[in-house]
């Protein structure tokens, strides 16, 4: 814990320092580096002999394949010096600092809660062997990887710590060694490397064709028509990471692992590494095909996966697919290239990795405690297990209820959709947030709702765990009234040095006054129904139930005269979108959409 919480003030430092100064080109470090290089080198042989090991090990041989595709040529490359020397190799600047933010804090505080947790996991699942101290390196590798990642410009940085995060999340999946681990672990690897392979492809073309080695090259030419290849490479590289539709299989298997692996890859880590990259890529991609097609597969994903989260009660499945549902919206954000976009991606991804950190580790707490996660089993949690109930009501709302920040940013999201004329994307966004409510106020009632065997149970919650869950539960409350002075201190400079140039405030003052609008009326409508019904009689009723009310409005006598609990279960709607007829279309449309991209922007330019 003592190292977690140094970790975070180090990471806090550095945010604070990059985003009060006025100069961030003091914030560049490292032009020679032969010796850091070299090392490199032999950590990507490292990871590539892994996979090779393991994929033998477990009979998997196609891994090796996409491993050996994807570092062979980059190695190559380097040794061979056709790499781009000369260029400083890490650049920490606003973005990275907002990141520096993410990580620092809520991946640290994931690895506190799972300090505790697994003691508990492992008390719960006997035939599971205890490997806990390897699975709390594996988050800290982790953890240093993603720093790694946003801390370096050159990209043959980039992409060793790409490759380190893809081998980290293989082997956290896999850590029970069931046979299912084992099948989503190489799921998860596959789809990783193969996203890998097309940034190794991108790295190479953009230093041997177009004499650039680090992403700011790119990123700061918008006129090199030629710089759409890598362009292109690294988004699908991303959609590869994010999860984004054909790829989300692998995100949903992710949930075999311990709960602090899922709540790890879904908020802090692996999947914000995806959109982190589109987001840097934004500005490029305005008004190109490559921009095109990202936001189209980024809304048709955000729209699929809002409406498979409807038809599971599986708690960690249905984050699992929001968490896919709203990747897809920042995806679908970042691809506008527009600064309405930029600005409503980073805000979702702050208060995404918030949000639903605390929601996995929740669920997770409620499965120890309950010995299931099923949104079923969750009825009258509000009495079962009031702290976390309470706790888990706040995360929720702070994914689709006003005024939390996951609404202004679809508001913002919005506005984007529309001045990039898209009729499809705004329906996407209408649609799909329709959905979103659905799942999660279905959810929320499930909790509030007291019908039957709805009596305390015991928290067994250790405190390690809620020294995570309460400053999460905090910066949710925090974040929902400081959004204005984020937007000022983080997002507007991150729009800045993004477009080279002044950027007006995306958020004006009359948009403050809608939002404290909106925190007045959830305040007044309960106290105005109040004062409405005073005066008027009132008249207390019996449910209505198939039987007689056996007086205590939670159970009632059958036909046979026994009495029964009664019982009162959401609709999942299966038979019109469920699993079954939904996913595996959604991912054969998002395969040619991306194989579209690939062919006609890579194929074109060529």
């Amino acid at each position: 814990m003592i190292g977690g919480f140094s970790i975070m003030a180090a990471a806090i430092y550095v945010a604070v320092n990059v985003l009060m100064s006025d100069d961030k080109t003091q914030f560049l470090y490292l032009e020679a580096t032969h010796t850091q290089d070299k090392c490199i080198m032999v950590g990507e042989l490292f990871l590539m002999g892994l996979v090779c090991f393991l994929s033998i090990k477990y009979k998997k041989y196609y891994a090796i394949l996409l491993s050996c595709a994807g570092t062979i040529p980059v190695l190559w490359m380097d040794l061979s010096g056709n790499v781009v020397e000369g260029n400083t190799h890490l650049r920490i600047d606003t973005f990275a600092a907002v990141m520096y933010l993410i990580v620092g804090i809520v991946g640290i505080l994931i690895c506190i809660y799972a300090s505790g947790y697994m003691k508990d996991y492992h008390h719960h699942h006997t035939d599971v062997a205890d490997r806990s101290n390897y699975f709390l390196a594996l988050m800290f590798v982790f953890l240093g990887a993603m720093f790694g990642l946003i801390s370096s410009d050159n990209l043959g940085w980039i992409y060793f710590f790409w490759e380190i995060t893809s081998v980290c999340s293989f082997l956290m999946i896999g850590y029970t060694r069931t046979q299912e681990a084992v099948d989503n672990s190489f799921r998860a690897l596959w789809m990783n490397l193969l996203g890998g392979c097309g940034f190794a492809a991108g790295l190479m073309y953009a230093n041997m064709a177009l004499g650039f080695s680090n992403l700011s090259d790119i990123t700061g030419n918008n006129t090199a028509v030629a710089a759409i290849i890598p362009v292109t490479l690294f988004a699908f590289a991303a959609l590869t990471k994010s999860a984004q539709f054909p790829f989300s299989r692998w995100l949903l298997g992710a949930m075999v692992a311990p709960t602090p692996s899922s709540a790890l890859l879904h908020s802090a880590t692996m999947v914000k590494i995806g959109v982190y990259m589109l987001i840097r890529l934004s500005p490029v991609m305005e008004g190109t095909l490559t921009g095109v097609m990202i936001t189209v597969i980024g809304g048709f994903t955000f729209f699929a996966a809002s409406l498979l989260a409807i038809t599971v009660s599986d708690g960690k499945k249905v984050l699992a697919y929001s968490t896919i549902s709203n990747l897809g919206l920042i995806t679908a954000c970042a691809g506008t290239g527009t600064t309405e976009g930029v600005w409503a991606a980073v805000m979702l991804v702050l208060f995404h990795a918030v949000s639903k950190s605390l929601l996995f580790q929740t669920v997770g707490d409620i499965e120890n405690c309950m010995g299931s996660r099923d949104v079923e089993d969750m009825h009258g949690l509000i009495i079962k297990l009031p702290r976390l109930a309470f706790i888990m009501i706040i995360g929720i709302c702070g994914m689709f209820m006003a005024p939390f920040g996951m609404l202004v940013s679809k508001w913002a999201a919005l506005k984007s959709f529309v001045d990039s004329g898209s009729v499809w994307l705004v329906l996407f966004l209408v649609f799909g947030s329709g959905s979103t409510l659905f799942y999660w106020a279905k959810w929320l009632g499930k909790i509030c709702t007291v019908i039957h065997q709805s009596f305390e149970l015991e928290d067994i919650t250790p405190r390690s765990e809620m020294v995570s869950m309460f400053p999460l539960t905090a910066m949710i409350v925090i974040m929902c009234f400081a959004f204005p002075k984020i937007s000022e201190v983080m997002i507007q400079p991150l729009l800045d040095e993004a477009f080279h140039t002044k950027i007006p405030d995306v958020i004006g003052g009359g948009d403050v006054i809608i939002m404290i609008i909106m925190v007045c009326m959830i305040f007044m409508i309960p106290i105005a129904a109040r004062f409405l019904s005073i005066g008027k009689d009132s008249k207390m009723t019996m449910s209505y139930v198939a039987g007689v009310n056996a007086g205590d409005d939670r159970h009632y006598i059958d036909s046979f005269g026994k009495e029964r609990a009664l019982y009162m279960s959401n609709w999942y709607m299966e038979d019109f979108f469920g699993e079954k007829k939904l996913l595996w279309p959604s991912i054969w449309v998002s395969t040619v959409l991306v194989l579209v991209m690939l062919i006609v922007v890579v194929g074109g330019a060529l």
